[in-house]
């Protein structure tokens, strides 16, 4: 366990160095918060029906996925562990004394926490600060927000979890395009990034709940603005839980087995 936490600790504080980026990045995020809050304040005035979720809610949603974008996002990419892969130089990582799996996790773990600490409290605070009805609201409880924080970081885990697949799956391909352009699009879709899940048709409900991708990130912004119960939220955190073992386990499986295809060249 030690090695996976000073590679997190190096990686964090690597990472942390980066404000001009964070900086570009937050005004960026900016910008496309306001546009999707205008673009859903023009449709829920012209709806005639009552939405699953109300304006105020999905206007807190929208800045809680700008806030922490690099918690949820799938194209978030380390290209250093691509480039391991397809130039052979993977047999550096071979020769650690520590299992590559973990490492790596630790690896991208690290990545996104930096990214969204510099990101996310800029954000917030102007979010909080910004008049009606682009201001973002606080949640309903104390417990509440206990309970966000919690599918927060689950739900983290949950999708660097799943974002190894992205690397495991270019040990068989060469290339991390295909890869990333089926998660990127699949997977964010299913997160609820595109279209919050609820505003989905049923049948595209069915198949979102089906899938882990929603845990990442629809769950746990929901869960802050109260429109999942508090039950209901420790029963998510729960299946988060489920699913983050079940894909780590996968996931040591595909990788170990992918190690067994590496052929390396050279003296």
């Amino acid at each position: 366990m030690k090695p996976y936490v000073s590679v997190l600790k190096l990686r964090l504080l690597n990472g942390m160095q980066y404000r001009s980026a964070a900086l570009a990045g937050v005004a960026t995020q900016f910008f496309w918060g306001f546009m999707y809050i205008m673009i859903f304040e023009a449709f829920y005035s012209q709806t005639v029906h009552s939405q699953p979720l109300s304006l105020k809610e999905i206007i807190t949603y929208l800045w809680l996925q700008q806030s922490f974008l690099a918690f949820i996002m799938l194209w978030f990419r380390d290209n250093e562990l691509f480039d391991l892969i397809t130039t052979g130089n993977i047999a550096y990582e071979l020769c650690r004394p520590c299992e590559i799996y973990g490492f790596w996790y630790s690896k991208l773990l690290a990545q996104r926490l930096s990214s969204a600490i510099l990101r996310c409290f800029p954000i917030l605070l102007v979010a909080f600060l910004l008049p009606q009805p682009y201001k973002m609201t606080l949640p309903p409880s104390v417990l509440t927000f206990v309970l966000f924080l919690l599918a927060l970081i689950f739900g983290l885990l949950l999708l660097v979890s799943i974002s190894m697949f992205i690397y495991i799956s270019v040990f068989v391909t060469m290339s991390p395009i295909g890869s990333l352009l089926l998660f990127g699009v699949f997977g964010e879709f299913f997160s609820g990034l595109t279209i919050p899940i609820p505003l989905m048709p049923a049948w595209l409900q069915t198949v979102a709940y089906f899938l882990p991708f929603r845990w990442t990130a629809d769950f746990p912004f929901r869960v802050y603005s109260g429109n999942i119960p508090q039950t209901e939220a420790v029963i998510g955190i729960v299946i988060q839980i489920v699913w983050l073992s079940l894909l780590v386990w996968l996931g040591r499986i595909a990788f170990n087995k992918a190690l067994r295809r590496v052929v390396v060249q050279g003296g």
